[in-house]
């Protein structure tokens, strides 16, 4: 398996193209652009450091919002559920 250094991912929604696009970047490239922008902390601890499923939903649905926030054209395809579901 190959090991890769850190790296930050960049999410971008392009509304020409309609496309979400990933990047990765060094964390340090980053770092004086990103000193300069809004910072959404997510603390680990209050998900019990379970990075299952029920967080990767809740963890996509807070990233498509934070996208929302500039350009609401994407909540049209949007239909996620902020709040936990239960799972029997």
């Amino acid at each position: 398996m190959a090991i890769y250094p850190p790296c930050s991912v960049v999410v971008t929604y392009d509304e020409q193209t309609q496309q979400l696009t990933l990047q990765l970047a060094e964390p340090t490239k980053l770092a004086p652009v990103l000193a300069k922008v809004f910072k959404a902390p997510i603390l680990l601890d209050e998900f019990d450091f379970k990075l299952d499923d029920e967080f990767a939903r809740r963890f996509g649905g807070a990233v498509l919002n934070l996208i929302a926030l500039g350009q609401p054209a994407i909540k049209q395809y949007m239909t996620v559920t902020e709040q936990p579901i239960d799972r029997l």
